[in-house]
């Protein structure tokens, strides 16, 4: 059964491409740990001029998952997080998800 941990930000609309590039150009080490399953950087609805977004990561497990949060690899993947506080307001919501059912389209596959 997959574990989801999700992290929701509310970015400035000014700060957003800063954000984005902040992320895809971050080095993640995500790669090296066991049980990592993929990643994706959501961007949400731009609301009261701030866009939500939410880095969602699926793990095998959710061991895997704590086993992540307690590695050297997070330690290095977090550790210019300091210098993105500017870019959003407030502290990210985690949240963490057991998942129950996933679904999968068969169209995809048959084309």
């Amino acid at each position: 059964m997959n574990f989801i941990a999700m992290n929701r930000f509310l970015v400035p609309k000014e700060n957003g491409a800063a954000f984005e590039e902040l992320w895809i150009n971050r080095d993640s080490h995500l790669n090296e740990m066991a049980g990592f399953v993929e990643f994706h950087l959501l961007r949400g609805p731009e609301k009261d001029g701030n866009i939500l977004y939410s880095s969602h990561t699926v793990w095998a497990t959710r061991a895997d998952f704590e086993a992540w949060t307690k590695s050297d690899a997070f330690r290095a993947a977090h550790a210019r997080a300091g210098g993105a506080r500017k870019l959003y307001d407030g502290h990210p919501q985690f949240e963490g998800f057991e998942v129950v059912q996933t679904l999968t389209s068969t169209r995809r596959a048959a084309e």
